[in-house]
């Protein structure tokens, strides 16, 4: 049986590698399908299955920015100090978000317009997110200093701005979407906020601040949870309380759809609504709960876990899977097969994504060791 410090980490690269899974899935589907079988239930489910890897990635990203938090904490870094880390590590996320847009607006030269290059894809959030949370820790950590807190009220402190702050971009994405849209922003500026990009409206296939940056901030708040004290005294307890919590919201977004009261003038449920804002990160909870179930108690870590491996470098293969599915170099043609050949194509996506994850961490660091052998004679001699 794993120790519970090796399933801590287990349970998050394998949730990272569900979330590769789910969203091979969906980009093979929606790339290849064509005719009738873009028309049924099947495809239809693919689909809605599609909204949960961006939601778990930056779940994911803001439990480990409350680990690497608590870690610098308790080295003694000032809030200065802890709140440049974070941000520095958003900005090199959302400079790779950038550099992803160039080598596809390069990719597609000839066709793709100039305004690919400024999209708000789920790197871009991702890195805009993990800035904002490290803005939030410099900010509560100050004040905290400020009044003489202590390191748990400090992380008490941090863990309640980010309930508030994911509670505040729930409650105001349906107005910033519609009867509160900054116009006067550049649509490039606009756009971090409400995915508008240059099509006049927003567009629910981008990642924009709301309600995207909510579940990092969710994660966040988790984090310091999971990693308290208290709590690695008692995990199997928190654990199960996350997916009773994760039951409890979703049943409270239901009811809470099911009542005729509506507070906005515009109700978009499936892109915009607190409600399904609130089942997403009910069913992150559950989903948190059972993967550390499964990664301490189940099969997670017998042996090989496809999932944990794709985990470990899900940069990389949503990098290359996206020029294989979508890109000039896809493997099938788009919108013309049947779910059988579609599915085929999946699995060697799948497939060829696990190989290359499995070379990146075999080779990881090969470089460095050949050239210490290489020079080892001349250091002997």
């Amino acid at each position: 049986m794993p120790s519970p410090a090796s399933s801590r980490l287990a349970y998050i690269d394998w949730m990272r590698g569900l979330a590769c899974v789910v969203m091979f899935q969906t980009h093979c589907y929606d790339a290849w399908l064509g005719g009738t079988a873009r028309k049924g239930t099947f495809f239809m489910w693919s689909q809605v299955g599609g909204t949960l890897p961006a939601p778990l990635f930056l779940f994911l990203a803001g439990i480990s920015l409350a680990l690497v938090t608590n870690k610098l904490q308790q080295k003694g870094l000032d809030p200065s100090q802890i709140g440049r880390t974070a941000v520095r590590r958003g900005a090199e996320i959302l400079a790779l978000g950038f550099l992803f847009r160039l080598q596809e607006f390069v990719i597609a030269w000839g066709w793709a317009p100039w305004s690919d290059l400024l999209r708000v894809d789920v790197l871009n959030i991702i890195g805009v997110s993990i800035m904002l949370l490290g803005g939030t820790c410099w900010v509560v950590l100050v004040l905290t200093d400020r009044f003489q807190g202590s390191a748990s009220s400090a992380r008490v402190a941090l863990a309640a701005t980010a309930v508030g702050a994911t509670m505040a971009i729930s409650l105001l994405t349906p107005l910033l979407w519609t009867s509160w849209r900054l116009r006067w922003l550049p649509w490039p500026l606009e756009s971090y906020l409400d995915g508008v990009h240059n099509f006049g409206q927003p567009q629910a296939t981008l990642f924009p601040i709301f309600p995207w940056a909510g579940f990092a901030f969710a994660g966040f708040a988790v984090g310091f949870l999971l990693f308290s004290e208290w709590a690695r005294q008692s995990q199997a307890t928190i654990f199960l309380a996350a997916g009773v919590s994760g039951f409890g919201m979703i049943y409270a977004a239901r009811w809470f759809d099911a009542r005729r009261i509506q507070l906005y003038a515009v109700y978009d449920y499936w892109h915009t609504s607190p409600q399904f804002f609130l089942l997403r990160v009910g069913l992150l909870l559950i989903t948190l709960c059972a993967a550390y179930v499964w990664c301490r108690w189940g099969a997670g870590q017998w042996g090989f876990s496809p999932l944990i491996q794709l985990g470990r470098t899900s940069l990389l293969v949503y990098w290359v899977h996206l020029e294989l599915v979508y890109g000039r170099f896809a493997i099938l043609p788009k919108r013309v097969l049947d779910i059988r050949t579609a599915s085929v194509g999946l699995l060697t996506i799948f497939l060829a994504m696990l190989l290359l994850s499995w070379l990146r961490t075999r080779l990881k660091g090969s470089g460095t060791q050949a050239w210490a052998w290489f020079r080892a004679p001349a250091k002997a001699g």
